[in-house]
């Protein structure tokens, strides 16, 4: 008889075999990938200690530069406004795609067709060179009526502002999908009951639909928080004093370029475990009616009832 029939047989006598076999059993490829990435883990961090071309000095003493403290605050500061801007904007635009307005669905689609298709870094640009396109900005009524105000494009479109509007407006485009996604989330059955019940569609969706959506809006946008901590990164090509494009103002002078770009490394690594850390605590929080008890084999041993024998009752005596 084979191992495989021996188990079979075991298994047909004792239906929890597969549990205390599956306890039991070695695994010796664990033990050998575990020992070759500690290998090169530990060959890793041995360059990292013995290499004099990483700089470590010059990173500890750059890490609290009062140029890289400033970069880092515009950093966050881009980041807070642009997420902002994208979060009102998704909203905005997914609601009105999921209008019943064909005009006003048409166009939200084509903001996020747009926005969505062409990448972030030309956006930037093409605001920072928005001057070219339309030399003065004006205030009133379209085709050639009365203007009420009238600002110089270069005055109005700083680095700054032009990093706004990129990143806000790009990052409206994908928080409306996010939207979109948790409103259509919500069984339209709930909608028709509260639209019985004489609700307005309005009233409707502040009580009945946005409620049940922000579980599943909420955590994606965590995700899109730190993708936009990153993405504030491109704003060093309008000369933007950020994180980044102060380090470069560093290194062009120093030509240590290797131990600044480990600044801002440390610099985003840090922020970001600290958004990570709280993106795991919303999900936690949003995601306590779908979590799923697991319990290990020695808690299934615990909670399991044990057999017992059933008592012997003595027969009737005669």
């Amino acid at each position: 008889m084979t191992t495989l029939e021996k188990e079979r047989t075991i298994m047909a006598v004792d239906p929890e075999f597969d549990i205390k076999y599956a306890s039991r059993r070695r695994h010796p490829w664990r033990w050998v990938s575990a020992i070759i990435i500690l290998i090169f883990v530990a060959d890793f961090v041995r360059n990292l200690v013995t290499n004099p071309n990483f700089g470590w000095p010059v990173v500890f003493s750059a890490l609290r530069a009062e140029s890289i403290i400033k970069g880092l605050g515009v950093t966050l500061l881009l980041t807070v406004i642009a997420m902002i801007i994208g979060i009102v904007l998704g909203v905005l635009l997914a609601i009105a795609r999921l209008s019943p307005n064909p005009v006003l669905r048409s166009a939200a689609g084509t903001y996020v067709w747009f926005f969505r298709g062409t990448p972030t870094l030309v956006q930037l640009i093409f605001f920072y060179n928005l001057s070219a396109l339309f030399p003065h900005l004006s205030i009133g009524l379209p085709f050639g009526g009365p203007q009420f105000a009238t600002f110089d494009t270069n005055a109005v479109i700083t680095p700054l502002f032009a990093a706004i509007l990129g990143l806000g407006l790009n990052e409206g485009a994908y928080m409306s999908e996010i939207v979109r996604g948790g409103l259509l989330s919500v069984d339209a059955g709930q909608q028709d009951a509260a639209h019985a019940l004489g609700m307005t569609d309005a009233r409707v969706m502040r009580r009945i639909v946005l409620p049940q959506a922000m579980r599943f809006i909420i955590p994606p946008t965590g995700n899109q928080v730190i993708s936009m901590l990153k993405a504030t990164a491109l704003v060093s090509v309008i000369a933007l004093s950020d994180l980044l494009y102060a380090a470069q103002s560093i290194y062009n002078r120093t030509f240590e370029t290797i131990p600044l770009l480990i600044v801002v490394c440390i610099w985003y690594l840090a922020i970001t475990s600290v958004l990570y850390v709280g993106q795991s605590f919303i999900e936690r929080r949003f995601s306590r009616s779908d979590r799923r008890a697991r319990t290990t084999y020695r808690d299934f041993l615990r909670i399991r009832p044990k057999a017992t024998t059933p008592p012997v009752t003595e027969g009737p005596t005669a």
